[in-house]
C-alpha cells in the first residue's frame, strides 16, 4: 500500500495494524464490519457516539479529530512536529492510550484481534510518520482527502 511506503519504519506493517489506522482516521472503510446488512432486530438502542463519530470519518473524528484528541492529552508539542515539516516527536504509548481512550483503544483492539497493549506500541510507532506523510507542507488535509490517500 503506497501510503505506508517511508510513513512506518520497515514500510511493511501487518493487517490489524491498517484496519486500526483505518478505524481511527477513515472510519467504517477498514472497519472490521460486514458490509452485509444487519438481520432486522427488536428496537435498538441508540448507537454510542463513537459509531457516529465513524461515519464522520474515524472513531476520533478523522486526521483533524486524532490531532485534537492528543493536543487536548497535552501531546500537542508531538502532534505538530508529526504536522510540522521538521522531526517527527515520538509519543509513549501508554500516553497515546491515555489520549485516545481507553473505550476507543479497546473498540480497535476488538476490531483486530491485538492486544490493547500490541495495538498501542504499534500505532505510537506508525502514527508519526503516517501523520507526517498525510500532511504534507504542515496542512491538515480534508476528510475526503484522507479517505482518498487511503485507498491509493
Amino acid at each position: 500500500m503506497g501510503l505506508f511506503d517511508d510513513a512506518v519504519p520497515g514500510g511493511n506493517i501487518a493487517k490489524p495494524l491498517v484496519i486500526a489506522l483505518g478505524a481511527l482516521l477513515v472510519g467504517k472503510m477498514l472497519s472490521g464490519k460486514s458490509s452485509q446488512p444487519a438481520a432486522p432486530q427488536a428496537p435498538q438502542e441508540p448507537e454510542p457516539a463513537d459509531t457516529t463519530a465513524e461515519a464522520d470519518g474515524g472513531l476520533l473524528g478523522g486526521l483533524g479529530g486524532l490531532l485534537d484528541k492528543l493536543k487536548e492529552a497535552g501531546h500537542g508539542t508531538a502532534a505538530d512536529s508529526w504536522v510540522g515539516t521538521g522531526e517527527n516527536k515520538p509519543i509513549a504509548a501508554n500516553d497515546l492510550g491515555k489520549a485516545l481512550g481507553a473505550q476507543t483503544i479497546k473498540m480497535i483492539a476488538e476490531r483486530t484481534g491485538i492486544s490493547e497493549q500490541e495495538l498501542l506500541k504499534q500505532l505510537s510507532t506508525a502514527l508519526p510518520g503516517l501523520v507526517d506523510k498525510l500532511t504534507p507542507g504542515g496542512q491538515v488535509p480534508s476528510q475526503e482527502q484522507v479517505a482518498s490517500a487511503w485507498r491509493k
